[in-house]
């Protein structure tokens, strides 16, 4: 209780950008259905946001080592906020996916700077309880977020000013926590050729995770209005996702420390295509529809982790946070066309499209894993299995000494 006392300034703050921030998506989905925007431009939108986000985690650790991280954290959400209050004084989706660049941008950022503080402030003894206490709070948040839209009415003034609203409470928590400021860190470099070094297949891994996120979290909603979903259903549907990835995480970390990483990825893509298809064959009904997608989520969810641990096996101590750089910025290249690509499949052939392309990305991944396994042979000294999440670079600063076992207090 102390733990979570010591550090409830940032875990607040993370509460109110993921309930702001992470409903913005499926709102924009469903406001442009209303308003009349096509599937391509509200896909748009979504690619926009991973753009954002992309910028938003390039460019913090400078802004914050040039400001400081509570200057540099208003920065974000305040630009955070100005995107979701623009959002009708300009009712156009070009203008609507900068202002989602600008939601990206502000997510990515703000993360950085809880994530650089928190890393400077923990020690190894108390390391492994903050970082699950971080993980429960911004998956609960996360959950809670999809289902925001259940109670927001869309292409509203007033719902996004809400949101904007909450956006901007965030700054309060942590702007007026007594706490110290920490120093700032030095910023990783972005050093892609050291993940494509340290392993090609975590590269493909986490490119195919960023597809299959953006994707269903940014498109879904799309999916859900054209089976006939209520708004309701959509945002179960969305939390069921998020829901089943929470629940895969101690199962598939124990079978990725128990086996090779490279089967496990290669046999979860497979549940994954064949969780595709059954959500592509049988959703329809409400019920159906949210089970599968906890299935969806259940089997992709683990993925960018397990790749990731899989790229620390040959890494050595001192690679670790730009390998976390370089693996974030692969997830960002997955992300970033996925969403604009599914709307457009959907466009053309229909919902079922979407499942499509994420099944297309998990075939890859396996043939692509079973082509590796010839290559290189496993690494027998293996980096322990985190719940990795893609939040910020700086999320390799506080993985990176669990990774290597050093901490194991409860």
């Amino acid at each position: 209780m102390r733990l979570f006392i010591s550090f409830s300034a940032l875990f607040l703050s993370v509460i109110f950008l993921q309930l702001s921030n992470g409903g913005l998506g499926p709102l924009d989905a469903l406001s442009g259905i209303a308003l009349g925007f096509s599937t391509e431009q509200i896909g748009l939108m979504g690619s926009a946001h991973f753009l954002g986000f992309f910028i938003g985690c390039w460019w913090a650790p400078r802004l914050m080592g040039d400001v400081g991280h509570s200057r540099a954290f208003a920065v974000f959400t305040a630009i955070g906020a100005i995107g979701l209050l623009m959002h009708f004084l300009i009712i156009d989706p070009v203008a609507w996916a900068i202002m989602r660049i600008a939601a990206g941008f502000c997510i990515a950022g703000s993360y950085t700077v809880i994530e650089a503080w928190l890393h400077a402030k923990l020690t190894n003894d108390i390391r492994a309880r903050a970082m699950g206490t971080y993980r429960v709070v911004d998956m609960g948040a996360s959950l809670a977020a999809q289902m925001v839209i259940s109670v927001l009415e869309p292409a509203s003034y007033v719902s996004y000013n809400i949101l904007a609203l909450v956006c901007c409470a965030a700054i309060i928590p942590l702007t007026l926590t007594k706490a110290t400021q920490p120093a700032m860190p030095d910023a990783p470099r972005l050093r892609p050729r050291l993940a494509m070094i340290s392993s090609p297949l975590a590269v493909a891994g986490v490119i195919v995770a960023g597809i299959t996120s953006a994707s269903f979290r940014m498109v879904g909603p799309i999916y859900g209005q054209e089976i006939g979903l209520t708004q309701a259903h959509i945002g179960w549907f969305l939390a069921a996702f998020v829901a089943g990835g929470a629940l895969a995480q101690l199962p598939m970390g124990w079978l990725a420390d128990k086996y090779d990483r490279r089967w496990v990825l290669i046999w979860i893509s497979a549940a994954s295509i064949f969780a595709c298809i059954a959500t592509a064959a049988f959703g329809g009904s409400p019920t159906a529809t949210m089970m599968l997608g906890g299935l969806v989520g259940f089997v992709t969810f683990p993925i960018f982790s397990i790749a990731s641990a899989h790229a620390n096996d040959f890494a050595s101590d001192d690679q670790r946070v730009e390998l976390a750089a370089s693996l974030m910025f692969f997830f960002a290249v997955g992300a970033i066309a996925a969403p604009y690509i599914a709307s457009t499949l959907i466009s053309s052939f229909g919902p079922s499209a979407l499942f499509l392309l994420i099944s297309i990305g998990h075939l890859f991944l396996v043939a692509f894993g079973l082509w590796r396994m010839r290559s290189r042979p496993t690494e027998e000294t293996r980096t322990r299995y985190i719940w990795t999440p893609r939040t910020s670079f700086i999320i390799g600063r506080l993985t990176g000494r669990s990774a290597r076992g050093e901490d194991h207090s409860s």
